[in-house]
């Protein structure tokens, strides 16, 4: 596992259907090293903190090997690293083999996995169509997000060195079927639920869906 390229931006206005949005899913890739502060990489700034950013959100990393497929499915984009709006793109660190709870270092920095990415409509804006959203989650490629254990800094080339991993955790994969599922897998979401690294609005999320189908 290995950094492939680290992506910073910071909050811009863009039009879109007559109105502007104020956004930082717009990356560039910037040359290392990179310190890495509790709540994003240095360079880097969340526009709307009521769902972006914060301890648990602080670093987005998406996969390296999802370009292919995305260059495919959308073969007019321009897909240079960043265009997801990733801090990391990674190789070696796919959803189905990353679970909730892992610890990594990457340089000198250490981090924590703590949810699945759920695109908002900024994703359709980057990419200047309205079903991208939907695309996107029926992708099942989602990335994930990181929370910073210890600050340091990061370098593109960087080794991913996997520091300890619950055998009782969720993958982030099962996570996003959990969450799209119209009849989720029972003893998955109990698991999901109850799950103390993930965070709280997603483990309410899961009991509710259980105590509707326990009712």
């Amino acid at each position: 596992m290995k950094v492939v390229s680290i992506n910073v931006g910071l909050p811009r206005e863009v039009e879109t259907e007559g109105s502007t949005v104020l956004t930082s899913i717009f990356k560039t890739q910037v040359s290392g090293p990179v310190r890495v502060k509790q709540m994003n990489l240095e360079g880097d700034r969340q526009s709307d903190l009521s769902v972006h950013g914060g301890a648990h959100k602080a670093v987005y990393v998406y996969p390296s090997e999802h370009y292919d497929f995305w260059r495919r499915e959308l073969p007019a984009a321009v897909l240079p690293w960043g265009a997801f709006g990733e801090n990391i793109t990674a190789e070696g660190m796919r959803e189905d083999a990353t679970y909730v709870g892992d610890r990594f270092r990457i340089g000198s920095a250490e981090f924590m996995v703590t949810q699945p990415r759920m695109p908002c409509f900024k994703l359709g804006v980057r990419f200047g169509r309205p079903d991208m959203v939907k695309r996107f989650l029926q992708s099942g490629r989602s990335g994930f997000y990181l929370s910073v254990s210890r600050e340091g800094e990061i370098d593109t080339g960087d080794a991913v060195t996997r520091l300890s991993h619950d055998d009782a955790a969720v993958s982030i994969a099962d996570l996003v079927a959990l969450y799209t599922a119209e009849a989720p897998d029972q003893a998955l979401l109990r698991r999901a639920s109850d799950l103390h690294a993930l965070p709280q609005g997603w483990r309410d999320h899961f009991r509710k869906r259980l105590a509707r189908v326990d009712a």
